[in-house]
């Protein structure tokens, strides 16, 4: 994930600087986009983390405020969580996180020419459900296991950061964006113990269409 956004970054700046010399007057864009979520949580004593796949989904628009700025709210679905492998004094398993989200990421809007924009801004989430599943294999011999944590173990609001590029071809956008959550999901002891103080962080790759 931290190289991930360090090559945002990277991208973002170069195409900054092409862009700035092709300000003008840029046209708004609004329509649907959908696209592949990324996600993780950072969790405490863990062995190993995975990425876990899921998806985003929904609507945007861009209100334009100057030639070459506007901002872009968003409502989306977006699936997120975590697979985990934890070693204990209980024993060793894995437990699949699946959090879903509906979330409004509101948007600082650079456009650089009709090439791209740059986003960056807030995104804040609620959580609409999420479960869990384990495979254990502890001191008392192997455990299968599903919705040990529901909704009620979680936070319902999340909040956090998000910056990415979206690449225009004509109605046509390709995007990357990061999301980083500041909000601990964990609500409950329960929660907790399995996930500490851990925050929601997603890489997303998405297609947006324009039907303006």
């Amino acid at each position: 994930m931290k190289k991930l956004k360090v090559k945002l970054g990277v991208v973002a700046v170069l195409l900054m600087l092409v862009g700035v010399k092709q300000a003008s007057a840029q046209e708004a864009r609004s329509g649907i986009k959908g696209g592949l979520n990324l996600s993780n949580l950072y969790v405490d004593d863990v062995d190993d983390e995975n990425v876990r796949g899921g998806f985003n989904a929904g609507i945007y628009t861009q209100i334009m405020v100057g030639e070459t700025f506007a901002i872009q709210p968003e409502l989306l679905y977006s699936a997120k969580g975590a697979k985990t492998e934890y070693d204990n004094t209980f024993g060793n398993g894995e437990t699949d996180f699946n959090l879903n989200y509906i979330e409004a990421p509101i948007l600082a809007t650079f456009k650089l020419g009709d090439a791209a924009d740059i986003h960056i801004g807030p995104y804040f989430g609620y959580l609409v459900s999420a479960k869990s599943k384990s495979t254990n294999d502890t001191v008392f011999g192997g455990i299968d296991s599903e919705g040990e944590l529901d909704r009620d173990n979680f936070n319902k609001f999340d909040y956090g950061l998000a910056g990415g590029i979206g690449f225009n071809f004509s109605a046509l956008t390709i995007g990357l964006r990061y999301n980083y959550g500041l909000a601990e999901i964990a609500k409950s002891d329960r929660a907790e113990t399995f996930l500490g103080d851990s925050k929601n962080s997603t890489a997303q790759v998405y297609a947006a269409f324009n039907l303006q």
